[in-house]
């Protein structure tokens, strides 16, 4: 049988058959991805073969060839992958500019990621009912920035339902992935645009500021009346990229890649070398401060805890 992965509790899959039944899964045997080294081989969005048993249940014994896929660093092993959602369209990052913070670094790792495996992003600025003055101009200075680089970006509420409508918009047709730091509202903005399906949703830490996961598994939910999903994840803390060799990481910052073909040599790490196009951009104001120290903290970026500081 043959069926679409829309939810993955760590043990267990549900998948949903090609004829519309819902099936509990587990993988069968010591299943492992070729040239992949992921703690959770199966992902949501996967299409895949399964084999009924006598209890009802069934094992995966076949991953269909993705479109493609998002991966991050594994939290707790640095030399696994944990892939977060396969065979997307987009993705929505929803940030806040308070209540947490989103850091830049933590933004332009998940857009770098994304653009390794060419799935297109758009910024989902969430809470702008939460915010001051100086808020407000944060927020303005980010949206300028990511949309003048060539990533849409939206302001809304999910509590007031400011900018709801154009989200739902956009999610038609399409299997959309919902990432972000805990307590940045995501499962409050998919409520917002799915009231029916009542996601768990959590509390700020006033101590810290800081989100408390919520979602502990991912799972995707058909969107009303058309062919779309949408995917809730749990809360990233911190996005640590995977299997990118030095000379690649200029390549998935856009601004950065169109520069780099005026460097004079060709390849540049755009940190140290004479007649560097890009080092040059920066000192201009073409390539903004912030993404250029997010460069070249993946650049730096070797070990397993310095990309976790500051999320």
């Amino acid at each position: 049988m043959r069926g679409l992965v829309i939810k993955n509790t760590g043990s267990w899959y549900t998948v949903r058959t090609d004829e519309g039944q819902l099936i509990e899964c587990k993988i069968k045997g010591n299943f492992r991805l070729k040239g992949i080294r992921s703690t959770n081989p199966v992902a949501v969005g996967d299409r895949v073969h399964i084999i009924l048993n006598k209890e009802g249940t069934a094992f995966i014994h076949e991953i269909e060839d993705r479109k493609n896929y998002i991966i991050r660093k594994a939290s707790n092993l640095s030399k696994q992958s944990h892939i977060l959602a396969a065979n997307l369209d987009q993705c929505l990052l929803v940030v806040t500019v308070n209540y947490p913070e989103t850091s830049t670094t933590f933004i332009d790792r998940f857009l770098a990621s994304a653009e390794a495996y060419r799935i297109p992003v758009k910024l989902v600025f969430n809470k702008v009912d939460c915010y001051d003055e100086a808020d407000l101009n944060y927020l303005d200075a980010l949206v300028h920035l990511y949309t003048t680089i060539g990533y849409p970006c939206f302001k809304v509420s999910a509590l007031t339902g400011e900018g709801i409508e154009e989200i739902r918009h956009t999610l038609q047709g399409t299997i959309t992935l919902f990432s972000g730091n805990s307590g940045v509202g995501k499962s409050t903005l998919i409520n917002a645009l799915m009231p029916h399906l009542n996601v768990k949703t959590g509390e700020i830490s006033n101590v810290h500021n800081k989100g408390m996961h919520t979602t502990t598994f991912s799972e995707m939910y058909p969107t009303p009346e058309d062919d779309g999903y949408i995917i809730d994840t749990p809360g990233i803390k911190g996005f640590g990229t995977f299997d990118m060799e030095e000379e690649e990481v200029g390549h998935y910052f856009k601004e950065i890649f169109r520069h780099s073909a005026d460097c004079r040599y060709g390849n540049c790490t755009h940190t140290h070398e004479p007649g560097c196009a890009v080092r040059r951009a920066v000192e201009e104001h073409l390539i903004s401060e912030s993404r250029y120290t997010s460069y070249l903290s993946m650049l730096e970026d070797k070990n397993e805890e310095k990309y976790r500081k500051g999320f």
